[in-house]
């Protein structure tokens, strides 16, 4: 986007409107943007064959007054490309790249960045399959990960070493709604990347999948790469999978060359549905949805069945302030997401009982609120996260901050009055 439009016009007008054009295929005559339906592209000549295959991953800008050539759609087409500009304008990213999942995303980055013998610290709560993949995978490959809490002051400074590569962290945190500072984990990173050679730099990723970028912008507190499920908010409308990592362009190469090969590229159609449906609407969803999650996990902390509730939002949680310097949207307004967690009041297995009692109430009986894993969707969804999306954490959901009675709400864009009545009836049952 143009400097001048940049200025004359607001983030939530480009989000509709989008780029006019860009350096590889011009649609200006199109009031929707067009899709692509071919996965291969005739060429012209074995030579242009060979510069295609060279040129798909070089950094962006190298030469501007190239137009991409397309090759396969593996490598890159004209509908990916669209999505991943338009997002990395508002991420604020160098480069973009969009995947077929936010776990691809995740997955093809770290392994672009990090070789045997490499260490990553993490935080101690992430999402279920990324802790999978940190603790099943990853070890085979000879990268391992140390796990802390990056909420406490001096526990990431602890853990570094020589071989650290990456610090990764999601804020906030899934489930727990963790909120972590990314100025200040940015600027310990920085620190200690004094002494160390420029291939040898830590690096801090930030899955933003929670807050998107109408709530919140890593880059701009010093991370290096955000990484996103567009699955989740960004799509909205649970129909559709996809990933996205933004950063800079001194690794782009790197990252697309990890998607060629592992093979994790968003379909065009998907593309064209996130693009279309779904960024253009994010902030419309958001800024109802994060309503509904004030005024519903302000309805939960007065509920006695509940032993805690966790929304940034709230000035109850413990990370509140910090969520209201770097949670912030487009018009640098408070936006402190649709993700509430709560917690059923209780212990051992009269607690279990009790969580599964009410959720299955809800599963079987609401009409607001669905029991199923996902987020960021326009309808209501309940899940119990230590029973299922996280359950792989096992013996050390506790330590993670994660309770047998922890519900997970993602909230929806239905009447609250709706939604609390649905659980006035489930609390009711408990």
């Amino acid at each position: 986007m143009s400097s001048d439009r940049d200025k004359k016009y607001s983030k939530e007008t480009f989000l509709v409107h989008g780029l006019p054009h860009d350096g590889s295929w011009d649609f200006s005559y199109h009031v929707v943007p067009p899709i692509t339906a071919s996965t291969t592209f005739r060429l012209d000549s074995t030579l242009r064959g060979t510069q295609g295959f060279q040129a798909f991953a070089a950094p962006p800008g190298t030469d501007p007054a190239e137009k991409p050539i397309y090759i396969y759609d593996r490598l890159t087409e004209p509908t990916v490309a669209l999505l991943e500009n338009q997002f990395k304008e508002i991420e604020l990213g160098e480069s973009a790249t969009a995947f077929a999942s936010g776990m691809s995303a995740i997955s093809s980055l770290i392994l672009s960045l990090c070789s045997h013998g490499c260490r990553i610290v993490a935080h101690k709560t992430i999402y279920g399959c990324t802790y999978s993949l940190f603790t099943t995978w990853l070890p085979r490959l000879g990268i391992e990960v140390d796990f802390v809490d990056l909420t406490e002051d001096g526990a990431l400074e602890a853990v570094l070493s020589d071989t650290t590569r990456a610090v990764f962290f999601e804020t906030p945190a899934n489930p727990t709604l963790d909120i972590i500072d990314i100025q200040r984990i940015a600027d310990i990173v920085a620190k200690a990347n004094e002494n160390r050679s420029p291939d040898g730099e830590i690096l801090t990723i930030v899955d933003n999948t929670f807050a998107t970028p109408y709530c919140q912008r890593p880059l701009k507190y010093g991370a290096d790469f955000a990484v996103h499920s567009l699955t989740k908010n960004v799509m909205g409308f649970g129909t559709d999978m996809g990933g996205m990592v933004a950063g800079p362009a001194k690794y782009h190469s790197d990252v697309r060359m990890a998607r060629k090969d592992f093979g994790g590229v968003v379909s065009p159609r998907a593309a064209w549905n996130i693009l279309v449906y779904g960024i253009s609407s994010l902030p419309v969803r958001s800024d109802k949805q994060q309503a509904n999650a004030l005024e519903i996990a302000r309805y939960l902390e007065s509920r006695p069945e509940v032993g805690r509730v966790l929304y940034p939002g709230l000035e109850s949680h413990p990370h509140h302030e910090i969520a209201r310097r770097q949670m912030r949207n487009f018009d640098d307004e408070f936006a402190p997401g649709i993700m509430v967690y709560f917690e059923i009041g209780g212990k051992g297995e009269a607690l279990f009982k009790r969580a599964s009692k009410f959720i299955d109430y809800i599963a079987k009986n609401s009409y607001t609120m669905t029991l199923a894993v996902s987020l960021g969707q326009m309808k209501t969804l309940i899940e119990a996260p230590a029973l299922m999306t996280h359950c792989v954490y096992g013996d050390a959901a506790e330590d993670a901050g994660m309770s047998l009675g922890g519900v997970r709400l993602s909230l929806g864009v239905e009447n609250p009055k709706d939604i609390i009545q649905d659980l006035e009836a489930a609390f009711a049952v408990i």
